[in-house]
């Protein structure tokens, strides 16, 4: 006697069989029941147990299936009928132009990991350039508890994360009550929506499911960006680091890689170390690139050894969009 079972209404076989239809619609019941057995003989006793149910699938056994099966068929095709192209599902992926002046950059802070002498020498700066922006340029969160990496249990509190994100987020609004914030999302923020897709697909679209929802972003004033966008300071891109291609060098330093990568003056964060590069096109044109520190903690568990250093930056654009970095160390939580 047979174990494979011949029963239509078991969710995984029905599922199948409907993408199969759905991937070969202009193709008879029986071709597509000589596909699925080969495919899935453990689902089907014979050819023909497979073209019962796909003939049920498409309403070709009574009135109790035509509606169900309505939607799979395709109208025959018209003599003469012209085949349109489908509609696009890709976006317009376009920069972010931040209007501003003074713009005073934090980057890979990584709360709850952060160094707390970093920040404050931070921001004393920061209170002296007087910005009207702060630009929060990605992996303010560290978002460890949902991250993919093996995780410390005694660690894992996803809550409590999210708790002292918001704590700082309210501690920079504190301190500069005036400026625009602005958070663009790092390669750490995006865990969050790599968690939800992978273990919680249904809950996407929630309200809570997204990121600025999360943190009270709107609540506090701040502007978030996402969708690993550019975003311009007048003429200078800046990019948190990660959206970069990979693996095409090894280079000196990480404004180097930069420079490869973009052949452009950019301003990128990620990679926790302060550095600059400069070189002169043939045309004359001058190209610089920076990276910047880090202001959170320089050794922990999982890279006890680095060549990462504390470190800041900001910028100053004029009405016609040029623009000047200073991008500076920070040792012992003092400003070098």
């Amino acid at each position: 006697m047979s174990t494979k079972t011949t029963r239509i209404d078991l969710p995984e076989r029905r599922e199948y069989l409907l993408a199969l239809i759905g991937k070969f619609p202009n193709h008879g019941a029986l071709t597509l029941a000589k596909a699925a057995c080969k495919e899935r003989p453990e689902w089907f006793d014979s050819v023909e147990t497979a073209r019962t149910a796909i003939r049920t699938i498409l309403g070709c056994k009574g009135k109790a299936t035509v509606e169900y099966g309505k939607h799979l068929r395709r109208e025959p095709r018209k003599p003469g009928q012209k085949i349109e192209l489908p509609e696009s599902l890709a976006k317009p992926w376009v920069p972010f132009e931040l209007q501003a002046s003074r713009v005073a950059i934090f980057s890979d802070v990584h709360v709850p990991y952060h160094d707390t002498g970093a920040i404050v020498a931070t921001v004393s700066k920061f209170k002296v350039f007087k910005p009207d922006c702060i630009f929060l340029n990605g992996d303010i969160a560290d978002c460890f508890s949902i991250s993919r990496w093996e995780k410390d249990p005694r660690m894992r509190n996803f809550k409590r994360e999210v708790g002292l994100v918001i704590q700082f987020l309210k501690y920079i609004r504190d301190a500069f009550p005036k400026a625009r914030i602005v958070y663009k999302l790092g390669n750490h923020e995006e865990r969050w929506y790599h968690y939800l897709f992978q273990k919680a697909p249904e809950l996407v679209g929630l309200e809570f499911s997204d990121f600025g929802s999360l943190i009270h972003a709107g609540e506090l004033g701040i502007e978030i960006i996402d969708e690993q966008r550019i975003v311009n300071l007048g003429k200078l891109p800046v990019l948190h680091g990660h959206e970069l291609p990979k693996g095409l060098t090894n280079p000196v330093n990480p404004a180097r890689g930069a420079f490869l990568r973009t052949i452009d003056c950019v301003l990128i964060g990620h990679h926790h170390r302060t550095s600059e590069h400069t070189e002169q096109s043939m045309g004359g044109r001058m190209i610089t690139t920076w990276s910047t520190g880090c202001l959170c903690d320089l050794t922990p568990e999982f890279a006890r050894l680095n060549r990462w250093n504390h470190g800041a930056a900001h910028v100053e654009i004029s009405n016609g969009g040029d623009f000047h970095v200073t991008n500076f160390r920070i040792r012992e939580g003092q400003v070098l």
